[in-house]
């Protein structure tokens, strides 16, 4: 099967780390900016970097950029560039785009127009260090939508040496234990009888609400 090829447009601090990860997990990488300075720094990164303007259609479509199998569109603070550079991305047929928005609004209009997944990099690492500085065993936090998320945290001291019936997590605070993984092995849909050792981590989705309990239940 052939390796998948991806375009980032935008070299800003987002969108060049997604496409210095992406190279480093060897796929082929297309990097884009207007500054021909930021596409000078990431040459030798990713598989090509050209500088050009994204609004422009004619200079997109000399990048053959309707071939690439996912388009992440990273730029900045220029929301009437972004939303420009989706539409025409849109229309030119591209397989799956990727969007970063700026707010909630700017999303809003993103999927409107097209945009097949929405991120927004400020706001969920904002929640990620909050939820670290609120709890210390609190390793990451995924929001799924609006109301529902994924956490990952270690197992508290008050855990240890407990099974998960013993800890009753579903009835106490309204959340399922997905998965617990311990060193490099993951036991998915653990049993109520499994004990948890130092140094699990659980995999726990629920209402955000009903997260926030579980947390402070075991944030000491």
């Amino acid at each position: 099967m052939a390796k998948k090829q991806y375009a980032v447009i935008g070299m800003g601090r987002f969108g060049s780390s997604i496409a210095t990860a992406l190279s480093e997990m060897s796929f082929d990488v297309l990097a884009i900016d207007s500054d021909e300075q930021r596409t000078q720094e990431m040459s030798n990164i990713v598989t090509h970097a050209v500088s050009a303007d994204s609004t422009d259609e004619e200079a997109l479509r000399a990048l053959g950029i309707r071939n690439f199998d996912v388009v992440v569109v990273a730029i900045g603070e220029d929301i009437q560039a972004s939303i420009l550079t989706t539409l025409i991305l849109k229309d030119m047929g591209v397989p799956t785009l990727v969007v970063k928005a700026q707010n909630e609004l700017h999303g809003k209009v993103l999927h409107k127009i097209g945009a097949d997944k929405v991120v927004y990099p400020e706001r969920d690492m904002g929640l990620r260090v909050a939820h670290h500085l609120t709890s210390p065993n609190i390793l990451d936090y995924i929001e799924l939508s609006k109301d529902y998320s994924i956490l990952e945290m270690r197992a508290a001291d008050s855990m240890i040496g407990k099974n998960l019936k013993e800890l009753d997590i579903r009835a106490r605070f309204g959340c399922n234990v997905m998965a617990i993984r311990r060193n490099q092995e993951m036991n998915i849909s653990p049993y109520a009888e499994d004990r948890l050792e130092s140094g699990d981590v659980l995999i726990i989705v629920g209402h955000k609400d009903d997260l926030t309990k579980l947390e402070l239940a075991f944030a000491a």
